[in-house]
């Protein structure tokens, strides 16, 4: 060992040593490393170990790390402008953004709002919606994922580690059934489960909620957190046709999904359904922090003047990097990438099922991709512990996937929508070597 790598050993050991003295442990990382530059599809660690990354920043860096279009584009506006708050004065960006989003996202004659994190244009939605319609109960579903904060916390339908112990949640939220074929107790079909939870939620709308009080229905298409569980098309059809027959907004939440993910622009364009209002963030900046609402333009000019904003918002150097981002991924036809990346990953992953009886279920949309590990496949018991093995077994070979679900036993790949063929092979090589070296084989 040269003295360098001595040094760097001993400075990572040091930052390791202090993380555990002085970051909180409420702030959870499946294998503690620390990265020191990225590029593309790559992130190299402290000791110069380099590993494909599988997360992609959960879902934020769709098109990689650091492309070049966007990293010039932020050292442009940091030297020209980095924060004077669009409530003080406005700039460029922000407003080239606003029409940009306008343009590419499906809900025509729409208006938009720039914010900071998932969460808050997930309660900015809520807050709009509300407002416009002058209604207070929001419908969510169970294992959906909306963020951290109060009102994106009590909207979120996981209680562990998300909700647990922080009550009194914000009132007037109710969860609904989403269809989890998987696991749903309403059939066996994706039709049969498509059918009961949609009866159910109009059964409920008019016996249990106040029907002529409910502002807001927030879906995502494809649910993140809790599980990559994907929304069957039916479903959202029929999600949109009860908002309209109640009068109830439809909110979608693209937060992960957005951005060529499930290989369209939006996933919810699958569906052909046209939402009221969508929460987009993530990949949108190429991993800054910046989110946004759109929604149709007279309920998003329904709250006062003053009555929306925030300090950071609409960053004008996030603002830049989503520019470059979008541009970025409609001249490489990332969308289309997304779903030859998607079928590749799905018949690979489908043949490693049919070798291990403990992946009981494969699915997603586009690359946007999932197992579900179970001890039994009859008894569909979750394997959260196997689920964490093989996390720390890829780790150690070099690859950075990251796990979800109700259970914590899905583990989920986010390949960066740029990977070549030969990079997903090497991760989906390495994924397949942790299977081989800790499960049986049943075949």
């Amino acid at each position: 060992m040269n003295i360098s790598s001595r040094d760097q050993k001993t400075k990572k050991a040091q930052l390791l040593e202090d993380w555990d003295q002085y970051v909180t442990r409420g702030v959870a990382t499946a294998e503690k490393n620390i990265a020191v530059k990225a590029h593309g599809c790559w992130v190299e660690d402290m000791e110069g170990k380099k590993y494909l990354d599988f997360a992609a920043g959960i879902g934020a860096l769709n098109m990689g790390h650091n492309p070049a279009q966007v990293v010039e584009a932020i050292h442009r506006q940091s030297s020209d402008l980095i924060h004077s708050c669009f409530s003080v004065i406005g700039y460029p960006a922000y407003i080239e953004l606003a029409k940009k989003l306008t343009r590419i996202c499906p809900i025509r004659d729409a208006k938009v709002l720039l914010a900071n994190s998932g969460a808050e244009a997930v309660e900015n939605a809520v807050k709009i919606a509300r407002y416009a319609t002058g209604k207070t109960n929001v419908i969510a579903f169970r294992n959906a994922f909306h963020g951290r904060t109060l009102l994106a916390m009590t909207l979120t339908g996981k209680s562990k580690p998300f909700k647990s112990k922080y009550g009194p949640l914000a009132p007037y939220v109710y969860h609904e059934h989403y269809p989890y074929v998987y696991r749903s107790p309403f059939g066996s079909t994706e039709e049969e489960v498509v059918n009961k939870c949609i009866e159910q939620l109009e059964d409920n709308i008019n016996s249990i909620y106040d029907t002529d009080d409910i502002a807001a229905i927030i879906v995502e298409p494809v649910q993140g957190d809790g599980g990559f569980i994907v929304g069957p098309d039916a479903f959202l059809q029929a999600l949109r046709k009860i908002c309209d027959k109640y009068n109830i907004l439809l909110i979608v939440d693209e937060i992960q999904t957005g951005f060529g993910r499930t290989g369209k622009l939006f996933a919810i364009e699958h569906s052909g359904v046209e939402p009221d209002l969508m929460t987009i963030g993530k990949s949108l900046s190429s991993g800054l922090p910046l989110s946004a609402v759109v929604g149709k333009k007279a309920l998003m000019d329904a709250p006062e003047p003053g009555a929306l904003g925030g300090t950071y918002g609409g960053n004008p150097v996030a603002c830049a990097a989503a520019l470059a981002a979008i541009d970025f991924l409609e001249e490489n036809k990332l969308c289309d990438r997304a779903q030859a990346i998607g079928a590749e990953i799905d018949r690979r992953l489908k043949n490693l099922q049919l070798k291990y009886s403990q992946i009981g279920d494969v699915r997603g949309r586009g690359a946007m991709n999932a197992l579900e590990l179970v001890k039994d496949p009859v008894s569909k018991e979750p394997d959260a512990e196997l689920t964490n093995r093989v996390l720390k077994q890829c780790h150690e070979n070099g690859l950075l996937i990251i796990k979800c679900g109700q259970y914590n036993n899905v583990v989920r790949l986010l390949v960066p929508l740029m990977a070549t063929d030969e990079e997903i092979d090497t991760g989906l090589t390495i994924l397949e070597s942790a299977f081989a070296s800790l499960c049986r084989q049943s075949i």
